[in-house]
């Protein structure tokens, strides 16, 4: 494998790990406001993601600053015509950070409501718009000779990409609830169960309409037609049995398979887009590939020297982080959230 191929591979796997992490942090701050029966049992729930949702974001952010460094003409063409998007899910990440460290800070009904909503948007908004912006890349957009996008609204919001943003939220909704399940005590256990087990049949659905739409309006089964059936079979597997665990009370072997869910989803627009990073929906010699938007092989090859110190630290705090806050959290404990 040539270098540009290795990066994007590894800025794949900082996506899919960022929508693993982050995905049940979203699902989460959306449950909160239907979930949740009082503004005790929604601290609650805030608490659960407390140790992990600032650290989980880091994902996303050195996947894109890996775009920058490894791909930086990906990177101009995707952050230029895509800047409204990005803004938004800027922005929402901004205020739901803003909204976790603020909602307890002054003891007033309407100040913490006020907080609790931006929580639920700005956990909502940034998968939704992210699953947009992928699948909307997926489909092709108006990219020229000079790799400018110029694109219009419907190039970016139509059928297909909209639905691939609501599979995505769903997706994260889904495995969120299995956290909870898996985190929490009591009543808020249960009910995220039973709400689990309802949601997989409508996330079930949703995903057997996008991976129509995917056939219809993209050429990722042309491209690879084995690689995805096989994934999409996967992906079928892995939520028929997190039904089958939700049902049989194994939260953690649930949670598992609502995280592979995700991760064989995002996977399969990434394997779609291969050798590509962008399609060019004008011309097919307009797209960007891993070879022309690729950074120097010197440039490349002094990234991976440093990736490949650094990673195993980065790693191992992560997987210690877990490790330290790994029991269930309750109503009897400090309220920090």
């Amino acid at each position: 494998m040539e270098l540009s191929e290795i990066w994007f591979v590894l800025i794949s796997v900082l996506f899919i790990g960022f929508f693993f992490l982050e995905g049940f942090d979203f699902g989460v701050g959306m449950s909160t406001r239907f979930l949740a029966r009082n503004q005790k049992e929604r601290t609650v729930m805030v608490n659960a993601i407390g140790p992990f949702w600032d650290a989980n974001e880091v994902w996303l952010i050195t996947g894109a600053g890996a775009i920058f460094a490894a791909f930086p003409h990906w990177y101009a063409t995707m952050f230029s015509g895509y800047y409204l998007l990005m803004l938004a899910v800027l922005l929402s990440l901004i205020g739901r950070g803003v909204a976790f460290e603020y909602r307890r800070k002054v003891e007033d009904a309407r100040w913490t409501n006020v907080w609790d909503w931006v929580i639920f948007f700005g956990s909502m908004l940034p998968p939704f718009l992210l699953g947009v912006l992928f699948t909307s890349m997926l489909k092709g957009v108006p990219i020229h000779k000079d790799m400018n996008m110029e694109a219009g609204f419907s190039d970016v919001i139509n059928i297909y990409s909209i639905w691939g943003g609501l599979t995505i939220t769903l997706l994260c909704l889904l495995h969120g609830l299995t956290f909870l399940s898996l985190k929490t005590e009591g009543e808020i256990r249960h009910r995220s169960a039973a709400l689990a087990k309802k949601l997989v049949l409508a996330v079930f659905g949703s995903l057997v309409v996008f991976v129509g739409l995917s056939w219809l309006m993209t050429d990722i089964f042309e491209a690879r037609p084995i690689l995805e059936l096989i994934i999409v079979v996967l992906i079928v597997l892995a939520v028929g049995l997190s039904y089958f665990f939700i049902s049989n009370k194994r939260e953690g072997m649930a949670f598992t398979m609502t995280g592979l869910g995700i991760v064989l989803t995002v996977s399969s627009i990434f394997v779609g887009l291969f050798p590509r990073v962008m399609v060019s929906s004008l011309n097919k010699a307009f797209n960007l590939t891993v070879y022309n938007a690729s950074s120097g092989v010197y440039s490349l090859k002094i990234m991976t020297i440093v990736a490949v110190t650094i990673l195993p630290f980065v790693l191992g705090y992560t997987i210690y982080s877990y490790y330290v806050f790994r029991k269930r959290v309750s109503d009897k404990e400090h309220l920090t959230y």
